[in-house]
């Protein structure tokens, strides 16, 4: 893969200014132990490019780990957008709210901590509907129960983006045990069932391995 690194470090060499409060976040996610699994700059850009496309003024993320993505899509807001992130951890989500304090886009993002499933299941009771932009990259096993909340939390044309649905090519594995390719292919049987939602899904290669996106517009 040192090859398809090199060409992210050529992408974000020729396409990216310094950005310190996005580097700083990810040496702060180092430094309180979180797993290095956020978005690679790259994708971090892209999503901030498809939220300000898709005109977002109010943002659902699910999985906040230390808020590297979040910084991203916050970026896109207009000042009096709002963006909700749903993280597991107390301890991710505090180093997540310090990282986007010192980025500047504290002031646009709650964080509600708790399992995602029960989240986003008290948002719907609750009819806090009306998302623009849903980015889902949490735990792979309860991807179609993301769904489900996206599809009741998205407003008509909402876009929703779901990442690792490729999960280095296993998703097309039908034989695989593994829970989070399980989990990926259980939510592209439901996306293709759901008429609502147009669809497809891109493969990526780069710092993050072999993986992809699958990309959506709720249409009703």
């Amino acid at each position: 893969m040192t090859d398809a690194v090199a060409v992210d470090d050529y992408i974000v060499d020729r396409l990216f200014t310094p950005d310190p409060a996005l580097d700083a976040a990810l040496v702060a996610n180092v430094a309180a132990g979180l797993p290095t699994i956020d978005v690679s700059a790259a994708q971090g850009k892209m999503l901030h490019l498809f939220a300000g496309m898709a005109g977002a003024r109010r943002i659902l993320e699910v999985g906040t780990l230390g808020g590297y993505s979040t910084t991203w899509l916050a970026r896109a807001l207009p000042a009096d957008g709002r963006l909700v992130t749903c993280e597991i951890d107390p301890h991710h989500a505090a180093t997540a709210r310090a990282n986007l304090d010192q980025a500047g886009v504290g002031d646009r993002v709650e964080i509600r901590i708790g399992p995602a499933v029960e989240t986003l299941a008290a948002m719907v009771a609750g009819g806090e509907g009306g998302f623009d932009f849903i980015f889902i990259d949490a735990d792979k096993p309860n991807n179609v129960a993301y769904l489900k909340a996206a599809l009741a939390l998205g407003r008509p044309g909402a876009t929703i983006v779901v990442d690792n649905v490729v999960r280095g090519g296993r998703v097309a594995d039908p034989t695989s045990t593994d829970p989070s390719v399980i989990g990926s292919r259980a939510l592209f049987d439901a996306v293709a069932a759901e008429p609502r939602l147009t669809a497809t899904a891109i493969q990526t290669v780069g710092a993050k391995g072999w993986d992809g996106f699958l990309l959506a517009r709720l249409d009703g």
